[in-house]
């Protein structure tokens, strides 16, 4: 019998090619998303397409060319993986598909797959362990949108964040226990930034982030001079939230010139924020203002304790026919 119940996994997205182009096109739809940047249209788009691509499209396009791999980019062959994995763990039951916000593998085709396979149920699951309207918001509203347009309207779970799932939490600590068995050093956990007016307008994500910061905080028994919490990735002239990851860096560096540890807990897979602006531009901020030492701890990826969380986020919520038995 054909499956009747999917999993679908989503992410922000990423350029199709590594080319001026394709990274032109993926930020034009990704930064013309009102959930990103909520300015009104005929201001902002003039500004998007008449100066900000130009300049940022060949800044981008460097950056993916410093971490694109020879199978393609980072952060779709990650969840590309997990998919398959997540599959795997599942079983032929459930159908395990993978969509895209903005670019490739897109929301319409990769649901136009499942739709004609016969799938009545979705259980969605979001790879963003802390909720935002920004990335968490505009998938649900995406999602809708296509299945509207497809005149389809199946059953729906849709899993708004895990930012304190004990799994999650566990899988976290365990990757940091794994990067600290030769030696423990300070431990700066690293959040996607956020426009400080979103918080103030009731988005939930800086709780979450700092939930997240201090459960794993306690998972792995640390002082709270152990480890500091910061928020990266700024655009733009807007407050964003603080403290920045690149300030705590430099009074790191400058201050205590020993060692730091990086992990990025907002973050399933890593990516261009993770590979390229910790790992390669940070880790050069924090040398040149004094650090000796500079690790990244890895995303979780495909690693077995993240498909098992993922499992266990889905698992409660498929049809009892379709539950798989645990291992």
């Amino acid at each position: 019998m054909p499956a009747k119940t999917a999993v679908l996994l989503t992410n922000l997205g990423t350029p199709e090619r590594l080319e001026r182009a394709a990274v032109q096109r993926f930020l034009q739809e990704f930064l013309s998303d009102p959930y990103v940047v909520n300015l009104p249209r005929l201001l902002w788009q003039p500004l998007l397409r008449g100066l900000i691509l130009p300049i940022r499209s060949g800044k981008t396009l460097s950056a993916y060319q410093r971490v694109w791999r020879d199978d393609g980019s980072p952060l779709l062959v990650f969840s590309q993986r997990q998919t398959d994995a997540l599959q795997a763990a599942l079983g032929e039951q459930v159908r395990v598909g993978l969509a895209m916000r903005y670019g490739q593998p897109a929301f319409a085709e990769t649901l136009a797959s499942l739709l004609d396979g016969g799938i009545e149920r979705l259980v969605v699951l979001p790879l963003y362990p802390q909720y935002s309207r920004t990335t968490t918001e505009t998938s649900r509203v995406h999602l809708r949108q296509t299945l509207n347009a497809f005149g389809e309207s199946p059953e729906i779970e849709f899993i708004d964040s895990y930012h304190d799932h004990p799994d999650y939490i566990a899988a976290l600590a365990e990757s940091v226990r794994e990067q600290w068995r030769t030696r423990q050093n300070h431990l700066l956990m690293s959040f996607h930034g956020l426009p400080k007016i979103y918080v103030e307008r009731g988005d939930p994500y800086q709780d979450q982030c700092e939930t997240t910061a201090r459960l794993l905080a306690d998972a792995l028994g640390l002082a709270d001079s152990d480890w500091s919490l910061g928020y990266q990735s700024r655009f733009g002239r807007q407050t964003w939230l603080q403290p920045y990851t690149a300030d705590l860096l430099h009074e790191m560096g400058a201050s205590s010139p020993d060692a730091v540890d990086v992990i990025c807990p907002g973050f399933a897979a890593d990516c261009l924020e993770t590979l390229d602006e910790i790992e390669i531009e940070y880790r050069r901020h924090y040398i040149d203002c004094g650090g000796r030492e500079f690790r990244y701890i890895s995303a979780l990826n495909d690693g077995r304790l993240h498909i098992e969380m993922m499992r266990s986020l889905v698992q409660p919520r498929l049809a009892d026919e379709v539950r798989p038995e645990s291992n």
